[in-house]
């Protein structure tokens, strides 16, 4: 499951006229960042969700047959996995956010690799916080020496996880955010943490680009 359904109101004018998974970092759209790690990872059913502008992301994945779940009105990150479950199938899911990039191992193999659905419910990935660029955040989340996560100011959420998807068809609303779900795994002892190995940058701000770009061609960030 791709996230593609946000305003993009931090990017100001770069998204005056095209979403911003349209934005370009190193000569291609995020989105086609995200795709590239999903194509590697040998994943082969992809849904995207959309919002603002969806018309110009419907033609950008037009040629590859993603499927898309358009949403009237923001349903968040939850509301917006919920809606696109019956286009994604049964079984644990991948979720990846689209204003990132990454250097290092494959964040999707990562995940893959740590997997357990004997003992998760989840299982976020998360960077040290000096192996993040461009997020302004104090941290997520806090690891155990089994890699049981609270929240904590701690690593940082890098946006892409693994969920049995029953726990979030199991909420009653149609709009909100994740977090509702984390928290009541988080309290079951079900949500896991791996740690990803190498570098992320959070595209959500125009400054991002310029530091993605730099971290991609191998720069001293």
């Amino acid at each position: 499951m791709l996230f593609a359904a946000g305003l993009g109101t931090r990017m100001g004018a770069l998204t005056a006229d095209r979403p911003k998974p349209l934005v370009e970092v190193a000569g291609r759209p995020l989105i086609d960042h995200a795709l590239a790690l999903a194509d590697a990872a040998g994943v082969t059913r992809i849904v995207a969700n959309t919002h603002y502008l969806p018309g110009q992301i419907a033609a950008h994945l037009a040629p590859r047959g993603i499927p898309l779940s358009h949403e009237s009105e923001r349903l968040e990150t939850g509301g917006g996995l919920k809606a696109a479950l019956p286009l994604l199938g049964p079984g644990p899911v991948f979720t990846l956010n689209t204003d990132a990039v990454w250097t290092g191992a494959n964040p999707l193999l990562e995940l893959a690799a740590a997997w357990d659905p004997a003992r998760m419910d989840a299982l976020a990935l998360v960077v040290p916080q000096e192996n993040a660029l461009g997020h302004p955040g104090l941290g997520d989340f806090l690891l155990d020496a089994e890699g049981r996560i609270t929240r904590g100011r701690g690593p940082i959420y890098a946006g892409v996880q693994i969920i049995k998807p029953e726990f979030v068809a199991a909420v009653p609303d149609t709009v909100f955010s994740m977090n509702r779900v984390w928290d009541s795994l988080i309290a079951n002892g079900r949500c896991f943490g791996a740690v990803h190995d190498g570098l992320w940058c959070d595209v959500g701000r125009p400054e991002g680009i310029a530091l993605a770009e730099a971290m991609l061609a191998g720069a001293d960030v």
